[in-house]
């Protein structure tokens, strides 16, 4: 992100009235991306999807296609509510529906539910009950009207978090006076590749084959540049009538790779955003018949990976006097840089490469307007003598909990011994 802003005044835990009133996105939106109908007999009204199928002659599509798109909401009180969680892969987005009495404005107004674990990789066969605890709610752009998306976290029938329940401890953190009083705002950066459907190669690139090098495609247009354009468009209007705190997108530098930015987000929401996010991506894809990957290095040599850069200030960092206390915490990072780079996506040796706008795996780094490092700093930043830090080391496929978590209690809850501050502020060249 080229900068951090003051957060949104509306945090998408709670839903207000007025926001749940907005209309739902049109058929104009997602036109391109799908197989379209003929004019003849096509429905006059604003549908969002368009059906795929192979026959359509006996009108049935059209049939289909108006009741997918039926506002039901003067007909009934009731709503659709979403329940999105994630797998057991610790990557993967679940989700299933439920029908609530009445239109809500807080996760809490809403029941838990249960799932399946021993299907997802998060239970055995013999207990394989896993309670959805309701945590954030978005409006629902595929559906529209009052109905919901609904961000969860998962527990035992018994109340603890399972192992692959990264929020929970994200909030401990964050529920923490310290890191309250700190106000920490973040901007994440999600890097995605888009890939064709059976082939697994990305989109725009010819099948077993490679496009030309890379330059012409960043932020680039064109047919011969820039592949999936409607697809990161109509992620950014789902994501702005979500209510999700998106803040721009832009294609990336690898051909098929796009990005999109979520922030300034204050403490956890940073990660319900995140991930409500790439839900909707996921769904947009799906619609459109592309397959969406995460991976931080899709595909092998000459090519930039994809990451997830996540831009983080505290107040102190944000006030006068701010650029000392981004180097006390590019200090505290270095000491911890290990235990960052162990959960900060898989695969990611694969990118950090020291290449590509990476800095190596294996050694820590930091720099003003280096995109080579492990930390940046903007040039607004030390011109200034406040602002925020760039982590760049963070892979496409990282948790936001667990990243989000991690900045804040390695910079403001952990404390180095004096011995080892002094040698590693020796080493980095940093004035504590």
């Amino acid at each position: 992100m080229a900068q951090i802003l003051a957060p949104s005044v509306q945090w998408q835990t709670r839903l207000t009235k007025s926001s749940i009133k907005a209309s739902p996105l049109t058929s104009k939106m997602w036109s391109s991306l799908v197989v379209k109908q003929s004019k003849k007999g096509a429905v006059k009204s604003s549908t969002k999807f368009r059906v795929l199928a192979v026959n359509s002659s006996d009108g049935t599509i059209n049939r289909v296609e108006q009741l997918l798109n039926l506002d039901v909401t003067p007909y009934t009180d009731k709503i659709i509510a979403e329940y999105i969680w994630i797998g057991g892969t610790g990557i993967d987005v679940r989700s299933k529906s439920r029908t609530i009495s009445k239109p809500v404005e807080h996760p809490s107004e809403l029941p838990k539910w249960n799932y399946d674990g021993s299907s997802t990789g998060q239970a055995p066969g013999e207990d394989s009950e896993v309670i959805l605890y309701p945590q954030a709610i978005f409006k629902d752009p595929f559906r529209g009207g009052n109905n919901i998306l609904v961000i969860c976290d998962t527990y035992t029938p018994a109340g603890e978090p399972i192992p692959t329940n990264k929020r929970y401890k994200a909030a401990q953190v964050f529920s923490d006076p310290k890191v309250v009083a700190e106000v920490p705002w973040y901007g994440i950066e999600q890097e995605y590749t888009l890939l064709q459907t059976n082939v697994k190669w990305p989109l725009g690139w010819p099948v077993g084959g490679y496009p030309g090098p890379q330059g012409p495609y960043y932020c680039a247009a064109g047919a011969d540049k820039s592949f999936g354009r409607d697809i990161s468009d109509a992620h950014y209007k789902a994501c702005l009538y979500a209510g999700i705190n998106i803040s721009g997108t832009n294609g990336e530098v690898m051909p098929g790779q796009w990005e999109f930015q979520v922030g300034p987000s204050v403490g956890i929401e940073a990660g319900d955003h995140i991930w409500c996010a790439r839900y909707l991506l996921e769904r947009i894809t799906e619609q459109a018949g592309v397959v969406l990957t995460l991976d931080p290095k899709p595909i092998e040599g000459d090519w930039n990976g994809a990451g997830c850069h996540t831009n983080y200030s505290t107040l102190s960092m944000r006030e006068e006097g701010g650029f000392d206390v981004i180097k006390k915490a590019i200090l505290n990072l270095s000491l911890r840089h290990k235990e960052h780079i162990s959960a900060y996506g898989e695969g990611n040796e694969r990118r950090l490469t020291g290449k590509h706008e990476t800095a190596s795996i294996d050694q820590f780094s930091w720099g003003v307007a280096n995109r080579g490092c492990s930390i940046r700093v903007g040039r607004d930043t030390e011109k200034e003598g406040k602002g925020y830090l760039e982590d760049r080391r963070p892979a496409s496929n990282m948790d936001p909990y667990v990243v989000t978590a991690l900045l804040a209690e390695t910079t403001l809850l952990w404390e180095p011994t004096l011995e080892a501050e002094a040698l590693a502020a020796q080493k980095l060249a940093l004035k504590v």
